[in-house]
């Protein structure tokens, strides 16, 4: 999908985690920048996630996002990346600065770990093998099934959360090793202080004060010299569990570029 909407105002780039397809992986997000501050966002899927035919994975993802935004003619960017989405934003911005205006970073893979990275891709890679095996792949999904259930209820969502969540949930667990493929091999040559300094937020699910996770985190937002941002109950999909703050943040982040930009 590539698609925009919206005519005028700050432009901003919706990239989901995982695999996912972008359409509505962010519920209620689109429509509330749109109507406040008033924005262009672009729906976009990059090559190796959702229906996207396009050929391609991890590493060519950044290319692949400034070609499209060149054909598109908008830039620079507010990029709105949850997970692995969250990753692929901060490596534009490494990579393609003059595409990126702002980041909004919600509980991102932690590409400036590298340990941490080579984690996340072999958990993916063995989910994926072991998914094949009969019984398997009905059991995993039906306990994914079973916790966003359990997730939408005790965060009272909205329909349309509720909804995402529970398609979140019918993951297909090849694609998505496919999409975490490469990206131990990119942590090691990535650190947060390649950043551009641009108006961001980070936020990071509700963990404890010494997870590695919340740490890289950390060190994400003093390279952007942000707080880091968290709330109780956060999960992983905080877009989903918290989606009032998390459109707050992210409207904070698109003022902060149109002050800058006066």
């Amino acid at each position: 999908m590539r698609e925009v909407f919206g005519d005028s105002g700050p432009a901003v780039l919706l990239l989901p985690g995982g695999a996912e397809a972008v359409e509505g992986f962010y519920p209620g997000l689109m429509e509330g920048l749109m109507a406040d501050p008033g924005c262009r966002v672009i729906l976009y899927d990059r090559p190796g996630v959702g229906p996207s035919e396009a050929e391609g994975g991890l590493a060519e993802a950044t290319d692949a996002i400034h070609a499209t935004l060149a054909e598109l003619k908008i830039g620079p960017v507010v990029v709105i990346g949850q997970s692995l989405g969250g990753a692929v934003a901060m490596l534009l911005a490494r990579d393609h600065p003059e595409d990126v205006a702002g980041l909004v970073l919600l509980d991102p893979t932690p590409v400036n770990d590298a340990k941490l990275a080579k984690q996340v891709e072999q958990t993916a890679k063995t989910t994926a093998r072991i998914s094949t095996v009969p019984g398997i792949h009905w059991a995993l999904t039906a306990l994914l099934r079973s916790s966003a259930g359990r997730s939408a209820r005790r965060h009272d969502m909205s329909p349309e959360a509720r909804t995402a969540t529970l398609k979140i949930a019918e993951v297909d667990l090849p694609k998505l090793s496919q999409s975490a493929t490469g990206l131990a091999a990119i942590a090691e040559g990535f650190d947060e202080s390649q950043l551009p300094l641009v108006p961001a937020a980070v936020v990071t699910a509700d963990r404890k004060p010494d997870s590695t996770i919340r740490k890289a985190h950390a060190r994400i937002a003093a390279a952007l010299e942000t707080p880091l941002l968290s709330w109780p109950g956060a999960e992983h999909q905080v877009h989903l569990s918290h989606e009032e703050e998390v459109l707050e943040v992210s409207r904070a982040v698109v003022r902060a570029v149109a002050v800058s930009e006066e």
